[in-house]
């Protein structure tokens, strides 16, 4: 549905982007993801057309839409601070595009009424200012106003970032929801790793003005395409050659000549199986987290951290010998 071919912006002397590429399905969710200045909002708002790119397309149902002014394109746009209007009520936030579009009153009110009840907004709120609405409400009347005027796709900027990390986890799943209810193609930026897994049918993964990876959460956390993506996502562990020598993974086709990684959950404690390689070590650390543990162990030198399933058995205590093991072929080499 949505296609960016070629594109290439650049802010006097800097390259933001470079020779972008990227496919997007009708009704898919899917998230540019990575850390601040990789160029994730920056290819949003190519997409929604506050940038005009130097060079490349933006073509929606194969139509190009690259330098199509802004409010010609059917893209609905939720911000990082929501850019609500603080001195309308929630009615008129919402109600906002379709009166630019000058569509008869009460076909906005039917409508207005329509996508708030199904962002769950109740009745009772719509004459409110925006100032008295909780952060999870106000987000609501973004997306609602993002919504209200049927556009085919939908683009978020960081919409969670400004808020607590309870009522975080707690509005993404709603926004999956939502999302999944309208069928609407999504574009969502964030740089929260845990975010994007949980939410998106296909991630990509940026870094410096280039795509490292696209891929579903899947790929991206386990099979990483390049080194940037094993380290950006989620939590792991570098293997140094003296370690991989030791427990023999190097004559299990692991290539200690090259980087080598293997995720916190792919370590066993106690607990070797006939596949794996093992080694002696000692808990030097470990963290509670109730649904389990994290443990830092120290393998003759080398750090490991390993996430244990808190099953209720005692935990490993610290100075504790104990064997951790893994199966070579959960190893990631670059």
């Amino acid at each position: 549905m949505i296609n960016l071919n070629g594109i290439q912006v650049k802010f006097g002397d800097f390259l933001a982007l470079k020779n972008i590429d990227l496919n997007v399905e009708k009704g898919e969710f899917f998230t540019l993801l990575g850390p601040s200045g990789c160029g994730k909002t920056t290819t949003l708002r190519t997409i929604t057309g506050f940038i005009i790119p130097n060079s490349g397309t933006v073509k929606v149902d194969s139509k190009d839409i690259t330098h199509l002014e802004i409010e010609k394109r059917n893209i609905g746009m939720v911000f990082q601070n929501y850019a609500l209007f603080p001195t309308m009520s929630v009615y008129e936030n919402i109600a906002f595009g379709l009166r630019v579009k000058k569509v008869p009153k009460a076909e906005i009110k039917l409508k207005v009424d329509e996508i708030a009840h199904k962002v769950e907004l109740e009745p009772h709120q719509l004459p409110k200012k925006i100032a008295e609405l909780s952060g999870g409400q106000q987000q609501r009347v973004a997306i609602a106003r993002a919504l209200v005027t049927s556009p085919s796709i939908i683009c978020l900027d960081e919409p969670l970032s400004n808020l607590d990390a309870k009522l975080r986890v707690q509005l993404r799943n709603e926004l999956k929801d939502l999302q999944r209810k309208f069928g609407i193609t999504t574009i969502y930026v964030t740089h929260d790793q845990e975010e994007a897994l949980t939410l998106s049918d296909r991630i990509a993964v940026f870094n410096k003005g280039v795509i490292e990876q696209i891929g579903s959460p899947d790929e991206i956390y386990n099979r990483s395409a390049t080194e940037f993506v094993c380290n950006f996502i989620g939590d792991i562990n570098k293997l140094d050659a003296g370690f991989l020598n030791r427990t023999g993974a190097n004559a299990r086709g692991v290539d200690t000549a090259k980087s080598c990684y293997i995720r916190l959950e792919r370590l066993y404690v106690n607990d070797k199986q006939e596949n794996h390689l093992s080694c002696v070590a000692s808990v030097e650390n470990f963290e509670y987290y109730g649904l389990y543990i994290k443990y830092t162990l120290n393998a003759e030198g080398t750090l490991l951290k390993v996430i244990e399933k808190n099953s209720g058995s005692p935990i490993y205590n610290m100075g504790e010998s104990v064997t951790v093991s893994f199966d070579p072929a959960n190893v990631m080499q670059f």
